[in-house]
């Protein structure tokens, strides 16, 4: 064959991604255990004081709600604060109240999403599955497959507001647009998080964790962003075919290699 498959062109970079990820979540476990454990406790909050307040159905109500939106709002906090580790940095305290201040639009605007996708799962979809009929199955089919769209795009939002756009209706633009033009690494980034949201849970949450997901939706974003830096520098070039390995060359050399012993046993380098 005269051309190779597409991803045997993003080979390079998925490869790379998964190794810079990995040794970032390694460098900053502690940190990010510690906000897995901030996560945790913001999860309490709707999960445990509702049921404790059912005597006042309006008070449980709003604490719910409450709860679940400042879940979101620290998701899209964490997610602003760990660009700063995907760029070889890393972050304090007063960094996160910054970033607080800064983020609750997207945190928001992130569990609105998440609050439509629910009710479409189930009651849209449902309700014209019982029709019985070609329009309902129709109907259902556009839905479940627009969220399918809706869910593959905006995995990368909070990554894109914290990255590229601090205006929520173009960072949105601009998760679609990555989608579109880079649907089997969405589906593949997707797909990982998928894995890793089922290893957290067997490690309570702690590790990877949120922390961890968003940590590679950052780093995957950044590094998928050097793709169209390159393609604006060389506007004739293929797009199926990017040099990832010239590419990633300084990122290789910032990031460097390890033996198993240096993770086990940093301090004896």
């Amino acid at each position: 064959m005269d051309e190779l498959p597409i991803m045997t062109y993003n080979r390079a970079m998925i490869g790379f991604l998964l190794k810079k990820t990995f040794f970032d979540l390694w460098d900053n476990l502690f940190k990010v255990a510690l906000i897995n454990l901030g996560f945790i406790a913001s999860a309490a909050i709707p999960v445990f004081i509702p049921p404790l307040l059912e005597f006042l159905p309006a008070l449980s109500v709003g604490t719910l709600w409450v709860g679940l939106l400042w879940c979101f709002v620290y998701l899209a906090t964490v997610a602003l604060s760990l660009k700063s580790i995907s760029d070889y940095g890393s972050f304090g305290f007063g960094d996160f109240i910054t970033n607080l201040r800064i983020s609750w639009p997207a945190g928001m605007a992130i569990g609105g999403f998440v609050f439509l996708v629910w009710i479409l799962v189930t009651i849209a979809i449902p309700f014209y599955m019982a029709m019985n009929s070609l329009v309902g199955l129709l109907l259902a089919a556009v839905i479940f497959w627009t969220l399918v769209v809706g869910i593959l795009s905006l995995q990368f939002f909070l990554a894109s507001r914290a990255r590229l756009d601090t205006n929520l209706f173009k960072a949105i633009k601009k998760s679609f647009l990555i989608f579109f033009d880079n649907p089997l690494f969405c589906i593949f980034s997707c797909i990982y998080n998928g894995v890793m949201l089922a290893l957290s849970v067997l490690l309570a949450l702690l590790f990877p964790g949120p922390a961890g997901i968003l940590l590679y939706l950052d780093e995957a974003l950044r590094l998928r962003l050097l793709k169209y830096d390159w393609l604006e520098a060389n506007p004739e070039a293929d797009r199926r075919k990017i040099p990832w390995d010239a590419l990633l060359i300084d990122e290789r050399e910032k990031t460097g290699t390890r033996s198993l012993k240096s993770f086990i046993f940093p301090w004896k380098d």
